[in-house]
């Protein structure tokens, strides 16, 4: 280390040479990639992440079943817009307001934009999903067994009377009461659909400059979890740019307060940039995202940067008019410093390269940039700051250090004379500072066990924000803003295929009996189709697999088989549609019974405000095909009531709806929970109910229950983070304290430190 030293005070300007052309070196790394990437598109260019999601990694159980439940059910994340008219004695049912949300409706469906890197594809809002007024079907009855679907709102009303007329059809649909209009009439929601969350902030910044062109008396709310992450991913980055800086000017002050000498201080505030720019451009040189977490490094690393410059200058300071030789003061100052600094940068390295401990990704990389630019810094400090000292001029010295006097003694300051008192106050009554430090920690723990796990993206942002704001008023006055999805899938693990096998066998069997005296060839082809299912039975992916080959091999037959054959394949059709319906599980009405009664265990949580399912669109199409009659909301006895009204949904304008709540082989539904908070403690109180629920009352079939969205991946990459900074704390600590008692050679002394 001496050595080190005396090199940088004898050749200052070589240490100066090469610091500056490593910061250039990694500065062009950093940031030519991203002005010219065509000419250097074999360096990684800065990419910058606001996605909370990516808290978690790709590979997590629970990260890799929300993307794939999505793609199943095509959900996607959502824009809430709220409209509310407290004025008009009808809220927003009145002309003037339903004709500014039609317009702002048909305005959305504009918001789409060709992506860069993918020409031919768009990005932005899913025209085909939005729901909206003018968007969704009315679903009426049109006589016995006749359903009638016609657009809610096809045109803006032009009298009060359309205008109440939209509400109270409105109003008959389970889906769109609470969801798409509030029970009191004052509000309207509109659900935008985005090709992906990282688009959110631009379309509400579109939606925004649109609403400020209207005139009226409503208000406009716009909310959502991808719109509160992706703002705060974006203000989030602003606050960075203007808080490093402003952290540099305070540091500034503070030294400039001290030591009076501009030219002096300087160098620290070099060593800070220095190693901001290392860290950051070895960052982005690796091809590692600029996350939330990771735009914070700045700010970490320039107050730690600076500490071991202070220890120097102070040194410096205290002995330079001992000698008034730079080169002496500097050398005797490094000598002295050389280990504590050294070992408090190791300490400070092991400290936040612990976080690489925790399973959260971004934490992982913040924990360790930040020990490498910890390192950064110590390193430029014990070489750079003599160099620096020596570089400048000797008239900078004068009038500079601290004056002697009678005796040896020095100046005493306003601060040593507190830190003298402070330090005869801990000589003289040891015990009494003992038991107060005591006393604290046991207050400290008893505040440490009544943690609470909780959090909320949209309270990440100040009471008077607009999302804040706009998230108050819309969880008034619907069911909630906050989605999260509770898919449930029939159970193929309970269900082994040669044991399936043979209950189709049976049923195949048991018809061919039954039809044996009316058809004669249908002995023949029942024991052809057997035949087949034994085959197909080995080679079948899944049960329903297995059926949809059976199926294809029927038809197949029908086409090409014998004339007096075409009546025994016809019926092998129908008796494979019954086994299907049998396995299409969520036709089945106690399985659909079973979904509405989890809702009505979901509402009284009291926390999920509305949810939505399957067994809603059956109620309500059943209900429309029975006159309206309003004890016919209901789920109908049979499965093949239950196919009808579903087959009757699909004449709808939107058929596709179905599949956001049923996959197409009623194998796997979702359940829509809207909730009125995002906190974790809320989303973990309704999982929690439902999971008592279940043992309670198990569901009538085999089925599995999982959840996903937003709201519920949230509670799962917070709890990991804190579960992991505990381990990664406990972590840090003993290794600190195994390096402690190495550097000492003690055991003594090491735990007070």
């Amino acid at each position: 280390m001496h050595r080190l030293f005396e090199f940088s005070v004898n050749r200052p300007k070589i240490i100066a040479w090469i610091m500056a052309s490593i910061t250039v070196v990694f500065l062009l790394v950093a940031t030519l990639p991203s002005i010219w990437p065509n000419t250097f598109s074999l360096l990684n260019p800065l990419t910058v992440d606001t996605d909370p999601e990516n808290m978690l990694p790709e590979d997590e159980a629970v990260r890799v079943f929300h993307h794939l439940a999505k793609q199943e059910f095509s959900l996607h994340d959502m824009v809430v817009v709220g409209i509310v008219n407290d004025v008009h004695p009808e809220g927003v049912f009145n002309p003037g307001s339903l004709s500014r949300i039609y317009e702002l409706a048909e305005f959305s469906k504009t918001l789409t934009w060709p992506i860069k890197d993918n020409p031919g594809q768009n990005e932005g809002v899913i025209e085909i999903d939005i729901i909206a007024p003018s968007m969704v079907d009315n679903i009426e009855q049109g006589g016995l067994g006749i359903v009638k679907f016609e657009w809610l709102m096809i045109a803006p009303p032009t009298t009060d009377e359309e205008a109440l007329s939209i509400r109270r059809k409105a109003e008959r649909i389970p889906f769109l009461k609470g969801t798409v209009l509030s029970e009191n009439g004052k509000a309207i929601a509109l659900y935008l659909p985005l090709t992906s969350k990282d688009v959110s902030y631009k379309v509400s910044i579109k939606l925004n400059e649109k609403i400020s062109g209207f005139s009226g008396e409503e208000q406009y709310f716009i909310t959502g979890l991808p719109v509160a992450e992706d703002t705060f991913g974006v203000e989030m980055f602003k606050q960075m740019a203007i808080s490093a800086p402003l952290a540099m000017i305070i540091i500034f002050l503070l030294m400039l307060f001290f030591f009076r000498k501009i030219a002096l201080i300087i160098s620290p505030l070099i060593i800070a940039i220095v190693s901001v720019i290392l860290t950051m451009g070895l960052l982005i040189a690796t091809g590692n995202t600029v996350h939330i977490m990771s735009s914070m490094i700045p700010i970490f690393i320039m107050p730690i940067a600076v500490l071991d410059a202070v220890h120097i200058l102070s040194e410096f300071f205290d002995r330079y008019q001992e000698t008034k030789d730079r080169r002496k003061t500097i050398l005797a100052v490094m000598n002295t410093l050389s280990a504590p600094m050294l070992y408090t940068t190791l300490t400070t390295t092991v400290g936040f390269g612990s976080l690489a401990l925790t399973p959260i990704p971004p934490v992982q990389i913040f924990g360790l940039f930040v020990a490498f630019g910890v390192l950064m810094a110590w390193f430029w400090t014990v070489t750079f700051i003599p160099a620096y000292i020596m570089l400048m001029g000797q008239k900078s010295f004068e009038n500079f250090g601290m004056k002697e006097f009678d005796g040896g003694l020095k100046t005493k300051t306003s601060l040593s004379s507190i830190l003298s008192g402070m330090g005869r106050l801990t000589f003289n009554h040891p015990k009494p500072i003992m038991a107060v430090t005591v006393l604290l920690s046991l207050i400290a723990m008893v505040g440490i066990y009544r943690i609470n796990i909780n959090d909320n993206p949209i309270k990440w942002f100040k009471p008077s924000h607009p999302i804040r704001v706009a998230d108050r008023v819309l969880n008034k006055h619907f069911g909630g803003s906050y989605m999260a999805y509770l898919a449930l899938e029939a159970d193929e693990s309970k269900r082994e295929p040669d044991q399936y096998a043979q209950t189709v066998s049976n049923q195949i069997a048991i018809r061919a009996n039954a039809l044996e005296d009316t058809i004669p060839a249908v002995k023949k082809v029942f024991r052809e189709l057997q035949s087949a299912l034994s085959k197909f039975s080995k080679k079948a992916t899944s049960n329903q697999d297995l059926l949809d080959k059976l199926e294809k091999f029927a038809n197949f037959r029908a086409d090409v088989g014998a004339e007096n054959e075409f009546d025994a394949w016809d019926e092998a059709l129908l008796t494979l549609d019954q086994v299907k319906q049998k396995n299409q599980i969520f036709k089945q009405p106690k399985v659909l019974t079973y979904i509405s009664e989890l809702q009505a265990h979901l509402l009284s949580t009291g926390i999920v405000g509305k949810s939505n399912s399957l067994a809603d669109i059956v109620k309500t199409v059943h209900r429309e095909l029975l006159l309206g009659d309003e004890k016919q909301f209901r789920i109908p006895d049979s499965a093949n009531a239950v196919a009808q009204t579903l087959l009757t949904y699909q004449n709808s304008h939107r058929p596709h709806d179905l599949w956001h709540f049923v996959t197409p082989d009623y194998r796997k539904t979702s359940i829509w929970a809207q909730l009125k908070s995002g906190d974790n403690m809320d989303m973990a109180k309704v999982v929690n109910g439902i999971d008592q629920y279940i043992i309670k009352k198990p569901p009538p079939a085999s089925i599995k229950l999982q959840w996903f969205g937003l709201t519920y991946i949230n509670v799962i990459w917070q709890e990991k983070m804190v579960h992991g900074m505990l381990q990664a704390f406990v972590g840090s600590f003993l290794v600190v304290l195994l390096m402690m008692i190495f550097l000492f050679d003690r055991l003594y002394g090491v735990f007070y430190r």
